[in-house]
């Protein structure tokens, strides 16, 4: 660790304890809008270009669930988590080549949005002996720039994905356009929830419609409003970020 972070790491920590316990009153005000608990809604921070030694504090706090976007900076920070009472998962874009470099180290990958991608997390975990639950991602807004099966194309892609072996289908993923109203972005936010429910009214084998994975710092609370049961926080909890 080097000296600059030493000598941070106090004040850094006392931030990231006032955002985390100040997320959950948000989370719990937000779910009871929407008929539910706190507890029936995951809390899943982005750790992108976070140190593990904040990140260890937040899980030290009662953070159940991390995200890493990166398969590189994952793999550079895993074995500095403490992961004893806490998930790692991949929230971000995954490229084929590099799905073997995580299978048996991730809980989760939240961003599966093609066969080949899913063949591939197949393959790998059976090489490994493990079975790996995925969601699905959504290009909800159907832009160019962004991973995502479109919506039009979902239902063909689960049920080529629940065909494979060693790969588990929990929900679906989604990030929407950036909005300048926040009932914009509530718009694609019910979309969602709308195809979660349809699927989730479908008998499908291999899979369970568990997760509804949108929102992030700036419309988490309307995600969950909306119908969201994971919310994935980075800068709201650890501050503003430099991204590499």
């Amino acid at each position: 660790m080097t000296e600059k972070l030493l000598t941070e790491l106090p004040e850094k920590f006392d931030s990231v304890k006032a955002n985390f316990f100040e997320i959950q009153e948000n989370i719990a005000r937000a779910a009871e809008k929407s008929g539910r608990s706190f507890d029936d809604i995951l809390f899943l921070a982005a750790t992108k270009t976070v140190e593990p030694e904040v990140i260890n504090y937040a899980i030290s706090l009662g953070l159940k669930y991390i995200g890493e976007n990166k398969v590189q900076e994952l793999l550079s920070k895993y074995d500095d988590y403490h992961l004893d009472h806490c998930q790692l998962q991949l929230i971000g874009h995954l490229q084929t080549n590099k799905v073997r470099q995580i299978i048996g180290k991730v809980s989760m990958i939240q961003s599966v949005d093609s066969l080949k991608l899913a063949n591939e997390i197949s393959k790998q975990s059976k090489k490994n002996d493990v079975s790996t639950d995925i969601l699905i991602e959504v290009n909800i807004g159907r832009e160019e720039n962004k991973s995502g099966v479109l919506t039009e194309n979902l239902d063909e892609l689960i049920e080529n994905i629940s065909k494979l072996d060693n790969v588990h289908i929990k929900g679906l993923m989604a990030i929407p356009p950036i909005c300048d109203k926040k009932t914009d972005v509530c718009k694609f936010f019910d979309k969602m929830y709308k195809l979660f429910i349809d699927i989730s009214d479908k008998t499908l084998d291999n899979v369970c419609m568990d997760y509804l994975s949108m929102g992030m710092s700036d419309d988490y609370e309307e995600a969950i409003i909306s119908g969201a049961n994971m919310v994935r926080i980075g800068s709201s909890l650890f501050g503003a970020r430099i991204y590499r």
